[in-house]
């Protein structure tokens, strides 16, 4: 991506029909740490992956509580993230507070796909630049929103966002069949084991990654360090545990192997008085005949 005469604000449209502010906060999205989240029949799991700036910093958090029955995860600009999930506490603790009922997961997050639909209408307004993962209970069950800086927001299975994300949705849509039916402790390995899928260098670790759950009749929780630790453990058990694929050296020598034992049952053919037939020889190439 470049500068140029179209993306001086976003509400300037390009000839092609784009708004490149628009795009550039999309990119924000993409270009921050991996978040993902999936859904049971009861209850929603979100992961993330906690990004440092430097050996000597702590991680950056990308999980924030909600309400009780609410939670979300981010990827792109943790300002933005922190500024929208003010505005969503202000909305349910006011949802309560009028009704005495906890506001719907799909409501808050329509509410939230307006607020930013709104920023691509002012030239004095800039997008929000981060993609949120909203996962909460409701009286209509579990559900996992995804809301994009564009206003444009889906109800998903499944879903990762941030850097690397193809990866883990590439895991998702290979075991998604088995998610409805899943306990909560499959759920959190599977969402570990997708976050894992996006690493490009280093492991998981209970330092680096972070989980939430909420569900029916358990209220939305962080698992974090100690909390996380367990499910850390027990997912790098399972990797050594796993069979060891065949190097290619190995493979050469089983190759050679059936070679050997394929010569040795030819002589004792040989030795026997049956005829061994030679494998026809390859033919040579000619000139490729004129074809009139």
């Amino acid at each position: 991506m470049f500068r140029n005469q179209y993306d001086t604000d976003v509400t300037t449209w390009s000839p092609q029909g784009r708004l490149f502010q628009m795009e550039y906060a999309m990119e924000a999205v993409k270009q921050g740490s991996c978040a993902v989240g999936l859904k049971s029949d009861t209850h929603v799991v979100l992961a993330t992956l906690k990004r440092s700036q430097s050996e000597l910093s702590s991680y950056q958090r990308k999980m924030f509580k909600i309400d009780d029955h609410m939670g979300m995860a981010m990827a792109g600009l943790a300002g933005d993230a922190r500024g929208l999930c003010k505005y969503m506490r202000n909305e349910a603790i006011n949802h309560k507070f009028v009704y005495d009922s906890a506001l719907p997961v799909g409501r808050l997050v329509k509410q939230v796909a307006d607020k930013s639909q709104i920023c691509t209408q002012r030239s004095w307004k800039r997008p929000y630049g981060v993609g949120l993962l909203v996962a909460g209970h409701d009286a209509t069950g579990p559900h996992l929103f995804n809301t994009c800086p564009s206003g444009n927001y889906y109800e998903y299975k499944a879903m990762a966002i941030g850097a690397r994300a193809q990866a883990a949705k590439t895991y998702l849509e290979k075991h998604y069949e088995s998610f409805p039916k899943a306990t909560l402790e499959e759920l959190i390995a599977h969402g570990l084991r997708a976050l894992q899928a996006s690493l490009h260098d280093g492991e998981l670790t209970d330092a680096n990654s972070a989980a939430a759950i909420v569900g029916k009749g358990l209220p939305f929780t962080i698992l974090e360090d100690a909390s996380i630790a367990p499910y850390i453990t027990l997912l790098k058990e399972e990797e050594l545990a796993a069979p060891e694929p065949i190097v290619p050296d190995e493979a050469a020598d089983a190759a050679q192997a059936a070679a050997d034992g394929g010569a040795a049952a030819a002589a004792a053919a040989a030795d026997e008085g049956v005829p061994v037939v030679p494998p026809p020889a390859a033919a040579e190439e000619g000139p490729a005949p004129m074809v009139e």
